[in-house]
């Protein structure tokens, strides 16, 4: 099968921001703490005052020297305001940065904060198109991109735009021609960079980010299912598809980089030009008489001063381009709401007895074009025991999301205990529903972390009691670390009947008034399943029970059987009911005796 490296995306598409919106949204966190900023601010304009004096005083003092010993007193004088500019730089630029450097970790920690919140509460159909490893890419990518975006606006290009524009300035003063070169030149450089950075290297780095972060989405791909890479000796293959993507990065990369290397000459040629300017127009107002010796000192120090201030101007413009790209993923994130948003007047759910009514409910998923759900009605009294069986894709697990409202539906209502899911928080309806899922997702954590994950308070003693009723305790036990253990990402350090067994022990724990059963005991060997579903009995016992099944021998003791098919229910009944009446369940079953 051939690679396609190229049409590999590491998420859904979104439209591209500009930079004034990224801008905005990373400046949006300097405001979260005024006064810290305005410190900074302030440091800051005093260290450009002290910055733009010092070729005053080097001028000053050389027009001193000029004048023979006789002035000594007074050109020790300016000598120590010399020094003492430099002195006073070095301090006050202390003082600035500690603030600062505060200010960058609480807002680099509020926005990797506030990123996480929003991508967590996106729908799981945003999610299920996503990488996971990109995603995690271009949070991290965005933090530091916060740090290079800030220090190079309030450090150098703010600070830098200031002592050029007053550099010049104090030239067009005393030599008009001279400062108006000054500002032209300075113009001239700012403007280059500008156009050359955004119509040439910001769409090559836009490039490159993209095709990192398509790294972290490959990587994080191919690590996470190595097992299936080790079972297959694919080793060799996985590592050709890496090369593949990370030889495009490298090829993009290389072109951007070499943008800024072009970009680069074009400024030192600019800043060569100021130079000769700079220097040339003061020797010539030297030579008519009309300047001094400290004039051309002030001058030279200037070119020297403002040379290197438009040198970082140049490297601060390039590197404020790449934190935008960098942070503008998150900053996207941040302007599109969840796709399944809690309503502002939303309330906590109430726990009731765990009644669930569909009320003539309609949905369907936007990507498959066609609607899975018509005008549904049903209703699950509390305490009752449903399980749903049909074919793949027949709605059963659509039906179980439409309960948690990990989708809204298009029309109708859904009602838990009489109350609408859609006017409830999301998290306090999910509180009241325990999962047990197929293939359960366990953390890297401990197993005692996971059990009570529902239930984080939850004491040692009744993690183990919930562990002994799901018949978990014992492998628990013999484990080096016991509850202590950790089961790997995704539990990939325990069997699969052991993850399931965990899963279940979560659930006897949350003591959820609604428990959604999820092929629960598929992963479980045929003795391990008869003691799970004893200790089940009892965990379902006064609770709402919805269990979705292709065994139908874990849905003989339901008190109802609904046999799904293209989101209608073809018929429901129990067991003993289903298989009188000879129709579709009867089919299942038939084929399932065959089977065994």
């Amino acid at each position: 099968m051939t690679e396609h490296y190229e049409d590999e995306d590491e998420g859904p598409r979104e439209r591209a921001l500009s930079n004034l919106q990224v801008l905005g949204f990373i400046a949006s966190f300097w405001l979260r703490r005024p006064w810290r900023l305005s410190w900074v601010v302030t440091f800051c304009l005093v260290s450009i005052g002290l910055d733009m004096a010092m070729p005053w005083a080097a001028g000053r003092m050389v027009d001193t020297l000029t004048q023979g010993p006789v002035l000594a007193p007074d050109a020790w004088r300016w000598w120590a305001i010399f020094i003492g500019l430099g002195v006073a730089l070095a301090i006050v630029r202390n003082i600035r940065d500690k603030p600062w450097c505060q200010l960058a970790a609480f807002n680099m920690k509020e926005m990797t904060d506030a990123g996480f919140a929003r991508v967590q509460a996106y729908s799981a159909d945003w999610h299920a198109d996503a990488f996971a490893g990109a995603t995690v890419r271009k949070l991290s990518r965005a933090m530091w991109a916060y740090d290079q975006v800030s220090d190079a606006v309030v450090m150098w290009i703010g600070p830098a735009l200031l002592v050029l524009v007053g550099l010049s300035v104090m030239m067009i003063l005393r030599w008009p021609m001279v400062g108006l070169f000054s500002l032209f030149a300075v113009g001239l450089f700012i403007a280059t960079n500008l156009f050359l950075i955004s119509r040439f290297a910001r769409p090559l780095n836009q490039r490159s980010v993209a095709l990192d972060t398509r790294i972290g989405g490959a990587l994080a791909d191919s690590i996470s299912g190595n097992a299936a890479v080790r079972s297959f000796g694919a080793e060799a293959r996985e590592e050709a598809r890496i090369a593949g993507v990370t030889s495009l990065w490298r090829d993009a990369v290389i072109r951007t980089w070499y943008s800024f290397t072009d970009i680069w000459l074009v400024q030192n040629l600019l800043l060569a030009f100021l130079q000769a300017g700079l220097t040339g127009l003061l020797i010539h107002l030297w030579t008519q008489g009309r300047a001094t010796p400290g004039d051309v000192v002030f001058g030279v120090t200037a070119f020297m001063l403002m040379s290197g201030y438009l040198r970082n101007l140049g490297d601060n413009i390039r590197m404020l381009q790449k934190g935008l790209d960098d942070a503008e993923d998150l900053a996207r994130y941040m302007r599109t709401g969840p796709q399944v948003p809690d309503r502002p007047d939303a309330r906590p759910f109430a726990p009731g007895p765990g009644e669930i009514v569909f009320d003539r409910a309609g949905f369907g998923y936007a990507k498959s074009g066609r609607r899975l759900f018509n005008d549904f009605t049903l209703q699950i009294r509390p305490g009752e025991r449903v399980a749903l069986v049909g074919p793949t894709g027949s709605g059963k697990s659509t039906f179980v999301k439409l309960i948690q409202r990990l989708y809204d539906v298009d029309s109708g209502a859904i009602r838990v205990d009489g109350q609408d899911v859609a006017a409830v928080t999301q998290a306090s309806l999910r509180r009241a529903i325990a999962v047990v899922p197929q293939d359960p997702a366990l953390f890297h954590r401990s197993i005692a972390e996971n059990i009570a994950y529902g239930r984080p308070d939850a004491t040692p003693e009744a993690i183990e009691m919930a562990a002994r009723r799901a018949r978990a305790h014992d492998f628990i036990a013999r484990l080096p670390g016991g509850y202590a253990t950790l089961v790997g990402e995704r539990g990939v350090k325990l069997s699969g009947g052991e993850r399931q067994r965990v899963a279940i022990a979560r659930a006897f724990l949350a003591d959820a008034p609604i428990l959604v059963l999820d092929e629960a005991t598929s992963s479980l060997d045929v003795e391990t399943e008869r003691e799970v579903q004893a200790a089940m009995e009892a965990l379902m016992e006064g609770r709402t029970t919805v269990i979705i099944a292709h065994r139908l021998s874990t849905v003989r003791n339901a008190d109802r059987i609904l046999v799904f098919e293209d989101g209608r229910i073809l018929e429901e009944g129990g067991h003993d009911e289903l298989v009188r009446r000879g129709g579709a369940y009867a089919r299942l079953h038939a084929v399932t005796l065959g089977a065994a």
